[in-house]
């Protein structure tokens, strides 16, 4: 009876609900070699190697109130290469601003002014 609730060697586990992949149950998270909960960010083991300043939003600092969609330079600076929008992750751009940067990037890309795909490779 107890052989029943353990996945056999043959690979026909039985179904758990716990998650789509099977498996056994006592799987550990990942952890990267080098101790600490993190990686580069927490400072665990060597020091710190380099300091990762606050991003702040553009549109704030210059405060600019209005995103144009006619505004190819400034819509271009967060468009990647690969033609998508660049997330505010990277950018620092603030929520609402990045709503509105995304609306106008959409709109330009519409009229042809940005485009859809980077260049194919």
């Amino acid at each position: 009876m107890a052989d029943e609730t353990r996945p056999t060697s043959s690979g026909d586990a039985p179904a758990s609900s716990g998650g789509s992949s099977g498996g056994g149950g006592e799987r550990r998270p990942f952890r990267p070699a080098g101790g600490g909960s993190g990686g580069p960010r927490e400072g665990g083991g060597g020091g710190r190697k380099f300091f990762r300043r606050k991003k702040v939003c553009k549109f704030c600092t210059e405060k600019i109130e209005a995103i144009n969609y006619k505004d190819v330079r400034l819509l271009a600076q967060f468009v990647a290469e690969s033609g998508k929008i660049t997330p505010r992750r990277l950018t620092g751009v603030c929520t609402p601003h990045q709503r509105r940067l995304s609306l106008a990037i959409k709109q330009a890309r519409n009229i042809a002014l940005l485009p859809f795909a980077g260049r194919a490779s």
